[in-house]
């Protein structure tokens, strides 16, 4: 494809929104756009919740991939690595409860089922890991641990695995460690440093 251009093959929904939930006019200009070219584009009044849902197949299935060189169908069907992918799903639904978001536990079997139907697929991380990319690790995960940290909820687990990931990056060369860690340990902040650290969608 040429630069700009994007072939689009699999998959035509997108749903988006806006951080307050408002039917503001740049969203639906974006909503016209994306049906103008054949896309299902529902807006949601609570993108959050769909941002987090996502997020929390995201945690899982980047890093775990790019440790194993599992395609996702087998990270979620081998027994270890889907038990793996539950528990830090549960540390990511107890952070998204903590913020007010409620996200039915039941959901964390069909983010896990639906994943698990899309046979042989290489997950992004893995794809950039394979292709010598810089990988996404702090967007994916070390941006849940750090929220869970400001809103105190423990991540044991994804904690481990973001440890592992982040030195297996380095070892490829595709992940930087110049300057602070961000998984270093800090001080929650106030309920009000909270609120304001809130309004980025993460």
């Amino acid at each position: 494809m040429a630069p700009g251009v994007i072939e689009h093959r699999l998959f035509k929904r997108f749903i988006i929104g806006e951080p307050d939930g408002s039917a503001s006019q740049r969203i639906m200009a974006l909503r016209d756009a994306l049906v103008s070219a054949g896309f299902d584009a529902p807006i949601r009044d609570t993108i959050r919740w769909n941002i987090w849902l996502k997020l929390w197949g995201n945690v899982c299935f980047n890093p775990i991939s790019a440790l194993t060189l599992a395609t996702l169908d087998r990270v979620t069907s081998e027994p270890g690595l889907r038990a793996l992918c539950n528990s830090m799903m549960a540390e990511a639904q107890a952070i998204t409860t903590a913020l007010g978001l409620a996200i039915p536990e039941q959901m964390m079997e069909r983010r896990l089922n639906a994943a698990g139907s899309v046979v042989g697929h290489k997950i992004s991380m893995l794809q950039d890991l394979e292709r010598g990319r810089s990988l996404e690790i702090d967007a994916l995960v070390t941006a849940v641990q750090e929220v869970g940290r400001l809103v105190k909820v423990a991540t044991p687990t994804i904690d481990a695995v973001l440890a592992l990931v982040q030195e297996r990056g380095r070892q490829a060369g595709l992940y930087g460690n110049d300057g602070p860690a961000l998984n270093q340990s800090f001080p929650a902040p106030n309920r009000t440093g909270l609120a304001q650290q809130q309004s980025p969608a993460h």
